[in-house]
């Protein structure tokens, strides 16, 4: 379980977050919605430590925990970033290895063998050794997605995963989702797709921007 005790974020003087509370049981779905400029991706920064807090504290299971500080965060909090943020010059297979091997210590064998089921898990089968450029939008998403899950996260966040993407991928982005809560996989979904969270979300966040005083 994670939660979020009195979480404030503030960028130039101006307070984004302010004092947040925030329970995410274990296996659930949270999606975060709201206008732009709300703060919805900063506080999936800050929850993936991708941004240091100004106060407050995360508990993982009960105990204490700083994403910010925590060297194995990708253990803990996988994120699958809005623009996918894959290696140009590395295949799929290699683009999914690379973490694991260089921050797990799996040999290269384990590695492609965890990425391989996963890889066919979500239907990129035949495409390890393409290159981002020959992958459509959608299949760039779910290879990030492998990405994220090959290191085993406890949570995996998502920031706008159908932004960009037609109808039919965004159903499609939705059965992934729930196939992953069924493995009892725990996830934070920022959208500005409301419809979509409805259909995803055990619970739905719903953040405002913070007017100065």
């Amino acid at each position: 379980m994670l939660e979020l005790k009195n979480i404030t974020k503030r960028f130039d003087g101006r307070t984004i977050i302010n004092n947040m509370n925030l329970t995410v049981p274990d296996g659930q779905i949270l999606a975060i919605v709201g206008p732009s400029g709300a703060g919805k991706t900063t506080l999936l920064r800050c929850m993936s430590g991708l941004e240091r807090i100004d106060s407050g504290e995360f508990r993982l299971d009960g105990q204490v925990f700083d994403p910010y500080e925590n060297r194995d965060n990708d253990k803990v909090i996988g994120v699958v970033f809005q623009d996918f943020q894959l290696f140009p010059n590395l295949t799929v297979m290699e683009n999914i290895t690379l973490s694991p091997e260089m921050v797990l210590k799996q040999s290269k064998t384990e590695a492609e063998a965890r990425a391989q089921e996963l890889i066919d898990q979500l239907d990129l089968t035949g495409k390890e050794t393409l290159h981002p450029f020959q992958l459509s939008g959608g299949q760039k998403q779910r290879v990030a997605i492998v990405r994220a899950l090959a290191m085993n996260p406890k949570i995996l966040c998502y920031d706008e995963p159908t932004s960009a993407l037609d109808p039919d991928l965004r159903e499609t982005v939705e059965k992934i989702i729930l196939s992953l809560k069924a493995s009892k996989m725990t996830q934070i979904v920022v959208t500005h797709d409301m419809s979509f969270a409805e259909n995803i979300a055990d619970q739905i966040l719903r953040v405002e921007p913070i007017k100065p005083s």
